[in-house]
């Protein structure tokens, strides 16, 4: 929980001054993963912050850019200007990406690491999306696969167990069973424990705590009533994870970033107290941090 509170002023300037990418003295490798379905345009689509951060459409990108992510699970992968812009204004110069191909509102990977090897898997039930995949190849030598997945909305339980299903299948498939792997994005998923959520735990740690906010909240839609929204590893990974750390508090199972509560708002610079509020912003960033040993 966030129940340890550091010198505010010490862990201000460190959130504000040191990147999430950092390395311990015994080599291991600390990687901060961000799920994001953080568009706020009407056609559901990203755009850059402005020169004075005021403009509502660019609220998900001053978001992203304040929780400085080393790994960013993403859907509706669109952009009001070319994507590589975007990316070099939002994360800074080093990042690179993989889209999924096709019209819709396709998922993906950002990150700073290397991608070795990226593409989708089919999703029957789905026409305007996929399941995006990467493997991301750690400066210490290890594999790390990360799938950003954006599953069936509204009441249709049966069409989200059917995609976690094949999800679960493509990786016990495809992934070798001794890399680390990481699932995030937006599983609309009205409870924790809903069936697409015991079908994952054949892979991920699904139990627990959930990953909150400053006042103790999980949910993750706007109303923040619904754990929408994910960051899910398997058990390699999992004994790996670590706390969140940001602004002062520590949060031992991650956190979910909602911007009308977070303090102090300078932490997550240039994030705007408003940001997680603003007309059709329909979701909250969900972060976990991982302490990842070299292979």
């Amino acid at each position: 929980m966030w129940n340890h509170r550091f010198a505010a002023v010490v862990m201000l300037a460190t959130a504000l001054c040191l990147p999430a990418f950092a390395q311990t003295s015994t080599n291991a490798l600390r990687v901060r993963i961000v799920a994001a379905n953080l568009t706020s345009s009407a056609d559901q689509s990203y755009s850059p912050s402005n020169g004075n951060h005021s403009n509502p459409e660019g609220a998900g990108a001053r978001i992203l850019k304040g929780l400085k992510p080393d790994v960013v699970l993403i859907q509706e992968f669109n952009c009001t200007i070319q994507l590589s812009q975007w990316i070099s204004e939002t994360f800074g110069p080093g990042y690179t990406f993989y889209r999924e191909p096709g019209p819709g509102i396709p998922n993906g990977i950002i990150t700073r690491f290397t991608i070795a090897e990226s593409g989708e898997w089919d999703d029957e039930t789905q026409r305007n999306r996929d399941f995006a995949w990467a493997r991301i190849r750690l400066p210490n030598g290890r594999d790390l696969w990360a799938i950003s997945v954006h599953l069936k909305a509204g009441t249709s339980e049966g069409i989200r167990r059917q995609e976690a299903t094949a999800l679960v299948k493509f990786m016990q498939e495809r992934i070798p069973k001794a890399d680390p792997v990481v699932l995030g994005g937006d599983l609309n998923t009205s409870t924790r424990d809903e069936a697409c959520v015991r079908v994952l735990s054949q892979v991920f740690d699904t139990t627990g705590d959930p990953p909150i906010d400053q006042r103790g909240q999980d949910g993750t839609n706007a109303s923040r009533r619904k754990p929408y929204d994910w960051v899910l590893a398997d058990a390699e990974l999992q004994r790996w994870m670590v706390p969140v750390e940001i602004g002062g508090d520590r949060f031992d199972r991650g956190l979910v970033v909602d911007t009308r509560v977070f303090r102090p708002i300078a932490a997550i610079t240039p994030a705007k107290g408003a940001d997680s509020g603003v007309p059709n912003m329909q979701h909250m960033a969900v972060v976990k941090d991982y302490l990842i040993p070299p292979r």
